[in-house]
């Protein structure tokens, strides 16, 4: 379980941090200095992480990972937005 929790908050953190970048693209409304393929592997890794931690029973890994990836995916979808908008 310690292992879980230790995992969990480092998740957590991580998603404290990636929704403040969503809230900083939506202000913004555009993609400066950042290499958003890098952000799509980080969405596919963390989705592959759910799966993982399902299949480990890691509970508070899969929740705070359900939230850090759903930041990811959304940062990466305004990324998308802005920069292929015509």
């Amino acid at each position: 379980m310690t292992v879980d929790l230790t995992n969990a908050l480092f998740e957590g953190i991580g998603a404290i941090l990636c929704w403040n970048n969503v809230l900083r693209i939506r202000r913004d409304r555009e993609v400066k200095g950042v290499f958003w393929p890098a952000q799509v592997f980080w969405s596919v890794w963390g989705l592959w992480n759910l799966f993982y931690y399902s299949a480990v029973g890691h509970p508070f890994s899969l929740w705070a990972g359900a939230v850090l990836v759903s930041g990811n995916i959304t940062w990466t979808l305004h990324a998308w937005r802005y920069t292929c908008r015509t």
